[in-house]
């Protein structure tokens, strides 16, 4: 079924396929070799998404996808997009984010009703299980014996927001031993099977992107290019993007405070 309906949406999806290709070549700090990143919004980019066969993460995926209102919170909205492209449609009693209208904005609403959905969002995926808010944007922490400031989620603390919601989560950090053939065919098999998708850690100026280091998704792997499909969740910085899979690694392996990036597979509990 999952074939057929990619079949029938591909063509509304990507018809006009006579966008300009646009590769960029950039430099990373750290490493001399030239980065080639195939922007989302290409030719290139819908013939890479049309021909592959491991996208079936991204069809969930989009149909959930928010951005960062925030340039701190790639972890909580990444968190938020993963659980709800698990969960919404599927489980009752998912947790309502209740910020987006006042209490005294709810005056004219019927007696006792109540507005809003459930679902996950970047504001009640941290609990207290996890980081707290107030940690995520720089209240210190103790990190080796030192109080000190720790912005955004590492890859543990994204695992364990997730596991706060009784999610499984499988983390995989990409030290100099993790062999990288063997990190493009456990991520692309993930790519491939339903019900289980990927979160990325990773540094942006390993791929010449400005900033630091980031969480987003994955949405796809294209076997003719070896190239996974970034679906970034801060377009204010940089668009979705297709990655060359040695260089998607290599910008995991990459120091983190404590530990290298690295990736994190997430699934329901069997």
């Amino acid at each position: 079924m999952k074939s057929k309906a990619a079949a029938l949406i591909l063509p509304l999806v990507f018809g006009l396929t006579v966008l300009p290709l646009q590769v960029h070549a950039t430099e990373s700090p750290q490493d001399p070799h030239p980065v080639k990143l195939v922007a989302w919004a290409s030719g290139e980019s819908a013939e890479r998404l049309s021909r592959s066969a491991h996208k079936t993460d991204f069809f969930a995926l989009s149909n959930h996808f928010i951005s960062q209102d925030n340039s701190i919170y790639c972890g909580p909205v990444s968190s938020a997009i993963v659980l709800n492209a698990l969960r919404l449609g599927k489980r009752e009693g998912l947790p309502r984010d209740r910020q987006s209208i006042a209490e005294d904005e709810m005056a004219w609403l019927s007696p006792g009703a109540d507005p809003f959905f459930g679902k996950y969002t970047p504001n009640n995926v941290l609990n207290e299980s996890t980081k707290t808010k107030l940690e995520v944007l720089g209240k210190p922490i103790l990190i080796d014996g030192e109080s000190r400031s720790d912005f955004g989620l590492q890859l543990h603390q994204l695992a364990q927001v997730l596991r706060s919601h009784g999610a499984r989560v499988v983390t995989r950090v990409v030290d100099d031993s993790a062999d990288a053939a063997a990190v493009q065919r456990e991520l692309a098999a993930n790519l491939a099977a339903g019900d289980d998708f990927v979160l990325v850690n990773y540094a942006r100026r390993s791929l010449g992107q400005p900033g630091g280091g980031h969480i987003s998704p994955l949405g796809a792997y294209d076997e003719g290019s070896d190239s996974f499909l970034i679906m970034d969740v801060n377009p204010n910085r940089a668009p979705w993007v297709w990655v060359g899979a040695d260089d998607l690694v290599a910008a995991m392996r990459t120091f983190d405070t404590v530990e290298n990036r690295g990736y994190l597979l997430v699934s329901e509990v069997e």
